[in-house]
């Protein structure tokens, strides 16, 4: 797997050693609850389970996940991946990032950045991005890398107790190569 560079970003494999940060990060109520899957609260030890997990479904092309990890301090500061569905050529876009990094750009950078790695590497067709209608961050990231607003799906999940509206953005490769031209 590739190792993508943006201006202050690594994105890397995952690696068992990250399993501590990852658990330190994502094991925060802020973000946990602004994913589907990030348990809370975050069980010691079950990052190591989630990163074989992870790198036996990179394997088989179901998923590419990468580490972000600011250049300057080498610290991960959050995952992002790609959720495969080969037949269709279609990618679904995911991320998180640690709280004490929101707010400052990271998130876009290396959503842009894996959004070239996935039309222009794994030539992909089309990639989408889901979000809880409350996390005006994570969809507001979308709007900058370029994807456009597809829908939103009413009460679509449940997350402790509550249920959640979803909205849905997307990006066609013919769309995103007309905007690179831009």
């Amino acid at each position: 797997m590739h190792i993508l560079e943006t201006e202050r970003l690594l994105l890397r494999p995952l690696t068992l050693e990250d399993s501590d940060r990852i658990e330190e990060l994502a094991g925060e109520y802020d973000v946990a609850k602004s994913t589907l899957n990030i348990p809370h609260p975050y069980p010691k030890g079950s990052a190591c389970q989630f990163i074989e997990s992870i790198q036996s479904a990179e394997q088989n092309n179901k998923v590419i996940m990468f580490a972000i990890v600011h250049k300057e301090s080498q610290l991960l500061i959050g995952l992002i991946n790609l959720n495969l569905s080969i037949p269709y050529l279609r990618g679904e876009l995911a991320y998180w990032i640690g709280k004490e990094y929101w707010g400052i750009g990271y998130g876009t950078e290396a959503a842009k950045s894996l959004l070239e790695y996935g039309f222009n590497q794994l030539k992909l067709n089309k990639i989408f991005a889901a979000s809880f209608t409350s996390n005006t961050g994570s969809w507001k990231v979308m709007e900058k890398i370029g994807l456009k607003y597809e829908g939103t799906l009413k009460q679509h999940v449940s997350r402790f107790g509550q249920f959640y509206d979803l909205t849905y953005y997307g990006l066609l490769k013919d769309e995103f190569k007309n905007n690179a031209q831009l």
